[in-house]
């Protein structure tokens, strides 16, 4: 299978709105966050190439789980941090990182959308108009959203929360993100929202800047437009361990690399089980992450 870019027109093409904005069962999708194709290089001296090979055995790996699983997942979402090279920083190996990536997540059961979710690391800490279109011309658009199972989805840049380097890609992100909501809120089934960077990692109500979380001037206004709307997910990333907690209805689920841990966790992937009126998820090491699925 080649790759094919999917997140076109705000949208997903694998989802048709005709097909999948009914509710008819319960369903599986599959999380994943911060392949990251690279990152090990800069904990470790590696001489052997590609300097990625590491999370090139784990990106395999996560595809041959997700591949194996019973019933099909609807989805498999990459939360993020795809490649771990800058666009601007080092073009020629991101270029080399987004080969390799592509050629690895081709082989995902075509049953199966791949839906790929900007990180910081692919649009830029700064993104600046020109990172993000190399990322779309990759893979396509950074915000979109799409009807899957009967569930509204959206999927945000959230990079352009953490920086307002792109003034006016922020404004259009919000404006775009004011109307899914709008949708969100008149919706029966609870939408899910995901996104690279958690709206917090563990307590809402901290207020310390951090890197790992979206500033809590901004995050505070954004939780509460969240709720209004009825989202009740927000599926994240960026962390590199796991994490997550609630505020109000919501509950915001931080789930940890399949590429480089920055903490206790082992490289792994979250399953996510949809009902009418609920979500259960459960993170598990790739080692570890079954093949057949109860619903």
């Amino acid at each position: 299978m080649s790759w094919t870019i999917k997140g076109v027109n705000r949208t997903h093409t694998d989802f048709p709105i005709d097909q999948n904005k009914e509710w008819k069962e319960p369903f599986i999708f599959v999380q994943g966050a911060d392949t990251q194709l690279g990152m090990f290089q800069d904990y470790e001296e590696i001489t052997t190439e590609p300097k990625w090979a590491q999370e090139i055995a784990l990106a395999e790996l996560a595809v041959q789980k997700v591949n194996q699983m019973k019933p099909r997942p609807k989805f498999y979402v990459i939360c993020g941090d795809l490649c771990h090279a800058f666009y601007d920083k080092s073009p020629e190996e991101r270029a080399a990182q987004d080969a390799d990536f592509k050629r690895i997540f081709s082989k995902v059961d075509p049953s199966i959308a791949v839906v790929c979710v900007c990180g910081n690391h692919d649009v830029g800490d700064k993104p600046t108009v020109e990172i993000i279109d190399k990322y779309k011309s990759n893979y396509g658009d950074d915000y979109f959203s799409f009807y899957a199972g009967g569930v509204f989805f959206i999927c945000i840049n959230s990079q352009l929360y953490h920086s307002t380097s792109a003034p006016e890609e922020n404004e259009a992100h919000d404006q775009w993100l004011n109307t899914q909501l709008d949708i969100a809120r008149g919706l029966e089934v609870p939408s899910i929202m995901f996104q690279h960077v958690p709206w917090f990692h563990t307590d809402p109500e901290r207020t310390v800047e951090d890197y790992f979380e979206i500033d809590y001037t901004i995050r505070k206004k954004m939780l509460d437009k969240l709720v209004d709307a009825g989202v009740k997910y927000v599926f994240c990333g960026h962390l590199h361990k796991n994490g997550g907690g609630k505020y109000k209805q919501l509950e915001c689920v931080v789930t940890s690399a399949i590429g480089k841990q920055l903490g206790t966790d082992l490289s792994g992937m979250r399953v996510v089980k949809v009902y009418k009126d609920r979500v259960e998820h459960q993170y598990y090491p790739l080692s570890e992450i079954p093949a057949e699925i109860t619903l």
